[in-house]
């Protein structure tokens, strides 16, 4: 797994995740990830579109990273998942506390206003 960063011009952040989002994904982008994320305040737009497979280990890393952002006021959300990952989210109600958004001007939206909270 890889993922490719970009800060955008109104001061979010998107992340592009690549891969299988299983153990051995997770192990590969986890140090990195957090650091881009959970370090600062910030407002994050995970893009899930090119991630065909996300195992629980997946899960916990954006639920984990989530809960820090929100720690700091800020926000992480979800875009564009895959079918299948998309069902995953729904099966496990990840969906239910991170916003899971299909175009880029819904996550921006949904980036500013208030998160569910993370138990």
């Amino acid at each position: 797994m890889e993922f490719i960063h970009e800060d955008l011009e109104d001061g979010l952040r998107e992340i592009d995740l690549v891969g299988r989002f299983d153990l051995e994904g997770a192990n590969e982008i986890d140090l990195g990830f957090t650091s881009l994320v959970a370090t600062q305040k910030s407002f994050v737009i995970v893009d899930l579109s090119r991630v065909d497979f996300i195992a629980s280990l997946g899960i916990s890393v954006l639920v984990r990273n989530a809960r820090a952002v929100r720690l700091r006021a800020g926000n992480l959300v979800l875009l564009n998942p895959q079918p299948n990952v998309a069902r995953v989210l729904a099966s496990t109600r990840i969906d239910q506390i991170l916003a899971v958004c299909q175009t880029l001007e819904e996550a921006r939206l949904q980036l500013r206003s208030a998160p569910a909270p993370l138990a």
